[in-house]
C-alpha cells in the first residue's frame, strides 16, 4: 500500500510542478518562472531515485515537459515583443544621457 502511495505523491509532485510553470507563465512572472524552471532538473531527479516511472507518471513527465516547453515560447514571444522598445531606447541612449546630465546640471544649480 505505501508503494501506491507513494505513486500518488510522486504523481502528485509532477502535477504541481507543471501548475507552477503555467501559472508564471501565464501572470508573466518572469522570476518565479526561472525559479520553477531551475527547480525542475532537482526535483525530476529526486523523483527518479524512487524508482520506476509508471504509465501515468511518464503521462505526466510529458505533461511537464510540454508546459515546459509552452513557457520557453511565452518568454521567448515576451523577449520579441520588447524587441522593438529596446532598439528605441538603444537608439535614443545619447539623447537620454545628455537630457539627464542637463537635468542635473539644473538641479545642482537651482539646490545652490
Amino acid at each position: 500500500m505505501a508503494d501506491k502511495t507513494d505513486r500518488q505523491a510522486r504523481l502528485a509532485h509532477l502535477d504541481r510542478l507543471t501548475e507552477n510553470l503555467q501559472d508564471a507563465a501565464a501572470r508573466e512572472d518572469w522570476d518565479r518562472l526561472g525559479e520553477q524552471a531551475r527547480a525542475l532538473f532537482p526535483a525530476l531527479r529526486a523523483l527518479a531515485a524512487q524508482g520506476p516511472w509508471s504509465a501515468a507518471e511518464r503521462a505526466a513527465l510529458e505533461r511537464v515537459r510540454a508546459q515546459h516547453d509552452a513557457a520557453a515560447r511565452h518568454v521567448a514571444a515576451a523577449a520579441r515583443a520588447l524587441e522593438p522598445r529596446l532598439e528605441e531606447m538603444r537608439a535614443n541612449k545619447d539623447g537620454w544621457i545628455a537630457y539627464a546630465m542637463h537635468s542635473e546640471t539644473e538641479s545642482g544649480a537651482s539646490q545652490e
